[in-house]
């Protein structure tokens, strides 16, 4: 049974993350969530909340497990024995970027594929960033996240 990686800041997770986990985990033995530290990103959740909020949202899933990490990604992949990276493609402006990187990953890690999933039509436009604006400005992302992370938000947001 293959392993799968898939990575991201998850600054919150949504529910467009949470449905391609959720596909993956039926097509994969083992699918690791994997939460970055992603300081860069100035993100509006700790990354512990990160990793805890992932945790809550994907309990019921019993193949996918939630860890946090540092550093480069395939190194992170080859100690969990992954022999996938998943990336999600909610937009054609999203390919670009994630080609990129696949193809990088691929020059560091030959062993291992990246493969793009594309998310339910109903959440090709949610992105992490839009629910912490929306959040931010007062708005209700209850259509987009998990009840946890709506109450994640509300405490660190306001």
């Amino acid at each position: 049974m293959q392993t799968a990686v898939y990575p991201g800041t998850f600054d919150p997770i949504t529910n467009g993350h949470t449905d391609l986990i959720e596909r993956a985990a039926k097509r994969f033995g083992r699918v690791i969530v994997a939460v970055h530290v992603n300081a860069a990103k100035a993100p509006a959740l700790a990354w512990e909340e990160r990793i805890e909020l992932a945790r809550a949202v994907l309990g019921d899933y019993g193949n996918v497990v939630v860890e946090g990490f540092d550093g480069l990604l395939v190194e992170f992949a080859r100690r969990q024995g992954a022999g996938v990276i998943l990336r999600g493609l909610r937009a054609v402006s999203d390919f670009e970027y994630e080609f990129q990187l696949a193809s990088m990953n691929r020059q560091l890690a030959p062993e291992i594929e990246t493969l793009f999933m594309t998310p339910d039509e109903h959440y090709a436009y949610v992105s992490s960033s839009l629910v912490r604006e929306i959040a931010a400005l007062g708005g209700d992302v209850t259509p987009f996240v998990h009840e946890e992370v709506v109450a994640a938000l509300k405490r660190r947001l306001g």
